[in-house]
């Protein structure tokens, strides 16, 4: 119980550091924070997106068998990432730069695609519908 304490304070001021850090300076923990849980939540989508992605650039069939594989590998990759990015979202790691174009250390994304549905992988039209991106 008295560890539970310490911890829970420990994380309440860890919390308030990152939340009244200047953006500039610290990047953005928080995003690393929320791709984490997303990645962590929501991987084994990777299962059913993935076969949907192959078939529209390889054909059905390669869908099926390739396509699974590859929602598999990415389910396990999306997953170890997403508890990794749990794990240190308070720090910036190195490879992971704020600006794809940069290098150095930072709080991006260790894994590409950022998140798992993007405007560009929407294979169900479920998460952006195309007529609403139409008006942007």
């Amino acid at each position: 119980m008295k560890y539970s304490k310490t911890l829970i304070a420990g994380l309440i001021i860890c919390t308030m550091v990152f939340a009244f850090a200047p953006q500039s300076q610290a990047g953005n923990p928080f995003k690393k924070l929320g791709r984490g849980v997303t990645n962590t939540a929501f991987g084994a989508l990777e299962i059913c997106k993935q076969p949907v992605l192959v078939a529209r650039e390889e054909g059905e069939m390669a869908g099926f068998t390739y396509g699974l594989f590859q929602g598999i590998g990415y389910f396990l990759a999306r997953e170890g990432v997403g508890v990794t990015e749990i794990l240190t979202f308070y720090m910036p790691l190195p490879g992971c730069p704020d600006d794809p174009n940069d290098v150095g250390w930072g709080y991006g994304p260790i894994m590409e695609p950022e998140w798992i549905f993007s405007r560009e992988q929407n294979p169900y039209n479920f998460f952006y519908n195309d007529e609403a991106l139409q008006n942007y």
